[in-house]
């Protein structure tokens, strides 16, 4: 079964999420805009979410750590529960 780890960054908007991406284009870290502007609790460990499995996370959250470029930063991925960041580190 594929496997992934990754982190993501959650906010409530768009533009948020937009502006965030550019940050981290420029250079800023990854972590330290997750641990300052994430709405998830994994925001605490800048936006690490461990190892999960296919499955685990919502549909669109999904497509993106299992068909995306791995050790890119993806987004503005759109879910129900706002809009994302995705860091993918591994996948297996």
């Amino acid at each position: 079964m594929a496997k992934a780890k990754a982190s993501h960054i959650l906010v409530k908007d768009e533009k948020k999420c937009r502006d965030l991406k550019a940050e981290i284009d420029k250079g800023a870290s990854f972590g330290a805009l997750a641990k300052k502007h994430s709405l998830c609790p994994s925001g605490k460990q800048g936006g690490d979410l461990g190892t999960f499995f296919r499955g685990q996370m919502v549909p669109e959250f999904d497509q993106v750590v299992f068909f995306e470029a791995v050790g890119k930063v993806h987004g503005p991925v759109k879910t129900q529960f706002g809009y994302h960041l995705i860091h993918i580190e591994s996948r297996e």
